[in-house]
C-alpha cells in the first residue's frame, strides 16, 4: 500500500523510489551500484539509509543501503514497500562455510537460517525464511550469463558478527560452536546478517526478495590450510543483481 507522506527513516516520499530495489548494506556501495543505472540521481540520505533512483529498461529502479543487521534492513524494506516497491535484491558480502565456497565466488541464497531476532516480530520461528523463486531464478540466470562462479542454497543469518568470529570468548560459546558445527554438517553455504530478516518481512508484506552475496573469505578453508586470499571486490554481485533486475523487468512486462 502506497503512503502519501515521506517515510521517517529513509526520508523518501511518493515518486522517489522505483518498484524494483537493490539493497546493499554499506552506504558506501550505493553510488557504485547506482552508476549502473540509467540517469541515476541521489534522492535521500539519512542515518544508514542512502537512496539513489534511476532506470533500467525504462523502469524506475532504486538503490537503498540498509546498514548492518536485521532491524535496519527491515525498516528499509517496510518503508520502500510503503512507497510501492515490490521487488528487492539484497546485494551483500558473506563469509563461506561450505568448503566448496571460495573467496571471490557468488552465493545466491535460496533460503536462510533464522539465527537472528528481527523476524520473530513478524513470524514464529517455525516459519521458513525463503527467497522468492523467480528472483532467485533471475539471479542464477544472470550469474550464469555473466560467467561467474556461483553457488545457490541455504545461508546462515545471525545478529552478531563477533559471535561468529570470536565464539570461544562468548558466555554462550557452547551454543555458538555446536550450531556452527551443525551448519557445516548440513551443507550451509555461507554466513551473513540480513537475508533471513528480509525474506520473512518480504513474505509478510506480500513482496518478493532475493539475495546475491560476494564471498569475502571462507574461514573453514583457511583453517584447513587452503590458500584463501580475502576478496573485497563486490563488482560481480553488483553486476549480477543489476542483470537480474533487467531479467525480472522483462519477465514482468510479459506477464
Amino acid at each position: 500500500m502506497q503512503m502519501s507522506q515521506k517515510q521517517y527513516h529513509i526520508q523518501c516520499g511518493p515518486g522517489d523510489v522505483g518498484e524494483y530495489c537493490l539493497l546493499p548494506g554499506d552506504p558506501g556501495r550505493v553510488e557504485s551500484i547506482a552508476a549502473l543505472l540509467d540517469n541515476p540521481e541521489k534522492v535521500a540520505e539519512n542515518r544508514e539509509y542512502t537512496t539513489y533512483t534511476g532506470t533500467l529498461l525504462g523502469k524506475k529502479v532504486s538503490v537503498t543501503s540498509t546498514g548492518i543487521g536485521g532491524p535496519s534492513a527491515a525498516i528499509a524494506m517496510e518503508e520502500l514497500a510503503a512507497l510501492g516497491a515490490h521487488t528487492f535484491i539484497r546485494v551483500g558480502t558473506t563469509g563461506g562455510i561450505n568448503m566448496k565456497v571460495k573467496s571471490g565466488d557468488l552465493v545466491i541464497a535460496s533460503a536462510a537460517i533464522r539465527q537472528e531476532g528481527t523476524a520473530l516480530h513478524y513470524a514464529p520461528i517455525e516459519y521458513p525464511a525463503a527467497a522468492d523463486f523467480f528472483v532467485t531464478q533471475a539471479l542464477v540466470n544472470a550469474a550464469t550469463r555473466l560467467g561467474y562462479t556461483w553457488h545457490c542454497g541455504i545461508v546462515q543469518c545471525k545478529d552478531s558478527f563477533y559471535g561468529q568470529h570470536s565464539p570461544e570468548r562468548m558466555p554462550v560459546s557452547y551454543e555458538l560452536l555446536q550450531k556452527w558445527e551443525a551448519w557445516k554438517r548440513l551443507g550451509v553455504l555461507a554466513s551473513e546478517m540480513e537475508g533471513a530478516t528480509l525474506y520473512v518481512v518480504a513474505n509478510s508484506l506480500g513482496v518478493r526478495a532475493g539475495t546475491v552475496l560476494s564471498v569475502v573469505w571462507n574461514q573453514e578453508r583457511k583453517a584447513a590450510g587452503y590458500e584463501e586470499p580475502d576478496n573485497h571486490d563486490s563488482s560481480a554481485s553488483i553486476k549480477c543483481a543489476v542483470e537480474a533486475i533487467k531479467l525480472l523487468i522483462s519477465q514482468d512486462e510479459q506477464g
